[in-house]
């Protein structure tokens, strides 16, 4: 099998590392943790070049489990205060810069496609940043300002909660993404703000009204970084055709989520998922999007897993299903890899 690099739409790596009280420097991810999908020696390994790096603020940090973590737990849908989310975006911010500096050059925070490109030839690993849920931005957008210069070049708008930017989506089963009210004003305002510092904007959690919001009022491609079809699966986390033919026309992206619940068609939290129904997804995609429109998100450290992924190491059994599937290597190096960095490079300003 042609080796693929891999660059990811979606992780809570940084989360999970900070929930388990993992060393400031992070010397776990760097030597091998067994307690997250990603660590740098599996990601080396199996070809991880990097990917978006979430920053997500639960709700209540000292009951949230990964080991048992149920996104659908009411707890992590309570409202979180803005101050409280910037301080816990600033640890796992920090959390990421120490990681970098302890890797002695393994590492490295990008912030342009060329700067991911360089990484992958270098066989470094590239942490692009990014802020699923922006309740930790204030409607002033100084902590915008601060995190841009601080490295950040994505945010979700929303999780799967409100805040004061826009609605999220359940992710109950089955369901639908029309669901409560589009933007907020400042939800308007800090689409204009990030297209004007060249901040992606991530469609991931945001309901349907909102992504009609941002469809209408964005200069910039539209994407969903980990999210799925639901034609096939009906979760209201997943995008329809019509979102789809909207994203396709934007020359955005897609990034297939792992999440059993988003992938199978039954929409169970069932391990036993194939990676069959995951090429079915991506097989989807390709056809409502081209083969530039899509590409991996995958949700680790984040997410309950297909057993047949399991860990980062996935990503080579994921990369067989498509070669079995007829995925020519062009295609599937575009969704591994190039259709991201092709994106970016569209949306980031230098």
């Amino acid at each position: 099998m042609t080796d693929f690099k891999v660059f990811d739409g979606h992780n809570d790596t940084l989360l999970k590392l900070e929930i388990f009280d993992c060393s400031p420097n992070s010397d776990e991810f760097l030597e091998g943790y067994s307690r997250t999908n990603i660590d740098l020696p599996r990601a080396k390994a199996a070809g991880f070049a990097g990917g978006f790096f979430a920053m997500w603020t639960p709700s209540t940090l000292e009951k949230t489990d990964f080991s048992h973590f149920n996104p659908n737990d009411p707890i992590n849908f309570a409202e979180v205060k803005q101050e409280d989310a910037l301080r816990f975006t600033d640890r796992l911010m920090a959390r990421a810069l120490r990681l970098e500096k302890a890797s002695k050059g393994q590492v490295k925070i990008v912030t342009s496609a060329d700067e991911i490109r360089t990484c992958a030839q270098n066989d470094q690993m590239a942490m692009l940043m990014h802020i699923e849920g922006a309740e930790a931005i204030d409607a002033d957008f100084n902590a915008l300002e601060v995190l841009y210069s601080a490295g950040l070049r994505s945010i979700g708008p929303v999780w799967s909660r409100n805040n004061i930017f826009a609605e999220g989506v359940p992710m109950g089963f089955p369901g639908s993404p029309d669901i409560g009210n589009g933007l907020s004003e400042t939800g308007k305002e800090l689409v204009s703000a990030c297209n004007q510092l060249g901040v992606m904007l991530d469609l991931s959690h945001l309901n349907e009204k909102g992504f009609w919001d941002v469809a209408r009022l964005s200069d910039a491609p539209l994407v969903a970084t980990h999210s799925n079809v639901h034609e096939i699966c009906q979760s209201p986390r997943n995008l329809t055709d019509k979102q789809l033919a909207a994203i396709a026309e934007s020359n955005g992206v897609v990034g297939l989520n792992y999440n059993v619940g988003f992938i199978r068609p039954d929409g169970a939290r069932n391990t036993d998922t194939a990676l069959e129904d995951m090429v079915r997804h991506l097989s989807y995609l390709v056809e409502k999007l081209g083969e530039n429109g899509v590409a991996l998100g995958s949700d680790f450290d984040g997410c309950l897993l297909p057993q047949q992924i399991g860990d980062v190491n996935g990503n080579t059994r994921l990369i067989k299903s498509m070669q079995e599937a007829q995925f020519g290597e062009t295609l599937i190096q575009k969704i591994c890899f190039d259709n991201w960095c092709d994106l970016l490079e569209r949306t980031l300003k230098p």
